[in-house]
């Protein structure tokens, strides 16, 4: 069977994000959805600036245990195309160690697979584009457990008028899944070791990593 195209850029926006949803659901593997999904244009802004599409990092060996979905990429992420690996990776690993869970076990993916210019927050019409990949991602994954980092991520699976202070701490079943929201890495770090998001989000993990065991 032929690889599906990537997305076309001549459409207006709603017919943008049905005509990714529609190649996404074409792709009958990761490394096929991957392969569609990094020539993407949808977004004429982000692929104007970005350096690569970050698709996401999967586990070498199966399901994956469970799967922590971020935002989008930042200036590290674009220019090596993973995702996670600038501080705020490094402080999601440390974390994930203290908190015992391993990434290697792990999904690692984004709401948004390009990098916004500046690192803003990505707009709406962009999530909405970018929402068939990850839809996909999840779908061919199958993760048990999704940790949702930073408000836009907990968006995304629990509502545009999510407050992530009233969300986090538990769990919330979302199509089957169990999904955590907690706060993202680089909040973490802009308040500082001793601020409220780190002990938050490590307190959050080592909640998952109870509920996995």
């Amino acid at each position: 069977m032929a690889a599906p195209r990537p997305p076309r850029l001549d459409a207006r926006s709603d017919e943008l994000a049905d005509e990714v949803a529609r190649v996404a659901a074409a792709a009958p593997d990761w490394a096929t959805l991957a392969a569609v999904n990094r020539p993407c244009v949808a977004c004429p802004e982000l692929a104007a600036t970005r350096q690569h599409v970050v698709v996401g990092d999967v586990p070498s060996g199966g399901r994956p245990r469970f799967a922590l979905i971020g935002e989008a990429p930042g200036a590290n992420e674009d220019e090596t195309g993973r995702p996670f690996v600038g501080r705020s990776g490094a402080l999601l690993d440390q974390l994930l160690g203290e908190a015992g869970l391993s990434r290697s076990e792990a999904a690692v993916l984004n709401i948004v697979k390009c990098r916004p210019p500046g690192n803003r927050t990505p707009k709406a019409p962009e999530v909405a584009r970018c929402s068939g990949w990850l839809r996909r991602q999840l779908e061919l994954l199958d993760p048990p457990v999704v940790v949702a980092l930073g408000l836009s991520a907990a968006k995304w699976f629990l509502g545009p008028r999510t407050v992530l202070a009233q969300v986090r701490a538990r769990p919330h079943e979302v199509d089957g899944r169990a999904v955590w929201a907690t706060y993202h890495p680089s909040a973490a770090i802009r308040f500082g070791p001793r601020g409220a998001p780190r002990a938050g989000l490590l307190e959050d993990l080592t909640a998952v990593a109870g509920a996995l065991a």
